[in-house]
Order: C-alpha cells, then structure tokens, then sequence
C-alpha cells in the first residue's frame, strides 16, 4: 500500500515538472517581446509617428523615447502590457510640448520706396550754353542738381546727381517781328547707380518785338502758366527770370543783341515736379 502512495506522489511530481517545462519552451524570449513591441508601435496608425525604443529583461519592458501626444503615450502603454510575455512595464517615454517646436520665422519687413513728391523743387545746373536759336527742339542737354532734396526726413537726391532735360521748344526770334521762344523741361536723373524718368514743369521763356520779354513756367501743376519774370528794357546781359515763391521755377539767361533768349552754361535753373517720383529702397 505504502508503495502505491510513493508511486502516485511521483507521477504528480512528474506531470508537474512536465508541465513546467513545456510552459518555459512556449514563453518568448526577451528579443522577441522587443521586437514584437517595437513593430506594433511602428504600425499602430496612433502611435507610428512616435520615437520609440523598446528594451526588455526577464519579461520587463522598458519604453523610451518621444510621443506627440498623451493619448499616443497611453496606446504605447497598452501595446506592450498585450504583449505575450510580458512581466511588466517601465513607461518613460516623453510627451513632446509645444515649447520645443521652434517658432515661426518672422519675415523682417522690408523696406519701403521712397516717394518724392509732386511740387518738389529741383534746382540744376546746366551743363551747356542753351538758346532759342542756337538749341534745337527735342535736344537733350545734360545738368547736375544743384542742392540736395529731402523726403521723409532724409536727403534722397544728392547734390551732384546728374539729370537729364530735353529742349520742349526752341524758336529764334526773327530781325523784324515774330517773337523768340526757349521752353526747357527735366526728363530723368540718375540716383545710385538707377536712372529715373521724372515728368516736371516746362520753363518757357520768351522775347517779343519792340524790347517785350518774358520769362514763364508752365505744365507744372499749380505753378502752371505762372509768370515767373519780367524784364522791362533791353540790353545785352540783361537777366530774364526771377524766382516768385519757394516753389516758382528760375530761368536765368541773357537777349542777344538781335533779342534771342540765351542761357548760359552753369546757369541755375529750378523745376518743379509735376508727378512723384518714386526711388527704389535705400540698400543696407
């Protein structure tokens, strides 16, 4: 009888052991479980955007690394507590805030046309002798600006600037009657390295029969059709322009002998802009 009940005792110890170790062969490795893990997360389509490392030991797993979001921290969390083998789990993964995403680039604005506007006054230097019967119509002749112009507080047009003008009208006056006639207008002037066309009054100077001259300024705005000088007398040398306001254009010159409207080189002359003239962004 005793031998029957140590002959039982030993098949249970068997079967125990048996089914201990046929638990052990089925009980992934390590490695898997990693790797089973690593690839759900990878899958997962609320967890595949997330920067994880899977570690596991002795049926531990460790998680670290970065998720967007906490939800997709907590999926990670539940994929490896399903895995097969798993003893348990270390989360230390991250949530990646809002402060670590780099700001926007904010564009620095850019600067700005600089606009001279209609009614400046543009005082030249000739750079040749001009008449009403040496020059021709539709001549270009060549000047400097004589003084700087300023907008928005700041000088835009320095002295020196070259510019160019055209001869509006040239007629010489004829020995017995008629009248001689030099109209001038500005065209463009070249700034920093740029030319700019530029639009201004037309100076209009004229001398009549019987020892009448005139001097005028035209087209430009409200100093249109302005008189800006008259000389009574005659005589060679005698000066045809006078400026009237800060604005009024200046036309310098002499009549010949037979009464043609002459201007000498250098002579100072003032036009006014008719249109604004807009000058490209100083560079920094």
């Amino acid at each position: 009888m005793r031998n029957l009940h140590n002959s039982t005792i030993s098949v249970l110890l068997l079967g125990v052991l048996m089914g201990f170790s046929v638990a052990c062969s089925h009980q992934p490795s390590d490695d898997t479980i990693a790797k089973d893990v690593q690839n759900k997360v990878a899958s997962d389509s609320e967890t595949k955007d997330s920067q994880v490392n899977v570690v596991a030991k002795d049926g531990k797993v460790t998680l670290s690394g970065k998720v967007s979001t906490p939800a997709a921290q907590q999926r990670v969390e539940q994929i490896a507590r399903e895995e097969p083998g798993v003893a348990g789990v270390d989360d230390q993964t991250t949530i990646e805030s809002e402060a670590a995403v780099p700001p926007p680039l904010v564009e620095k604005p850019k600067p700005q046309p600089i606009v001279v506007p209609a009614g400046t006054v543009l005082t030249v230097r000739t750079g040749q002798a001009l008449g009403s019967k040496s020059s021709q119509t539709g001549q270009i002749f060549l000047a400097t600006l004589a003084q700087p112009v300023s907008a928005g507080g700041r000088s835009v047009l320095p002295a020196g600037s070259t510019v160019s003008g055209t001869v509006v009208t040239a007629k010489a006056k004829g020995k017995v009657k008629g009248e001689g006639q030099l109209d001038l207008s500005l065209t463009s002037i070249s700034v920093g390295g740029h030319t700019y066309q530029i639009q201004t009054n037309v100076l209009s100077s004229t001398v009549k029969g019987k020892g009448k001259r005139t001097a005028a300024t035209t087209g430009g705005g409200a100093a249109g059709g302005a008189v800006i000088g008259a000389i009574a007398g005659g005589g060679k040398g005698a000066a045809i322009g006078a400026g009237v306001g800060a604005a009024a254009g200046f036309l310098g010159g002499t009549f010949t002998g037979n009464k043609q409207v002459e201007i000498p080189a250098e002579s100072a002359l003032s036009f006014t802009l008719a249109q604004p003239l807009t000058l490209l962004p100083p560079r920094k």
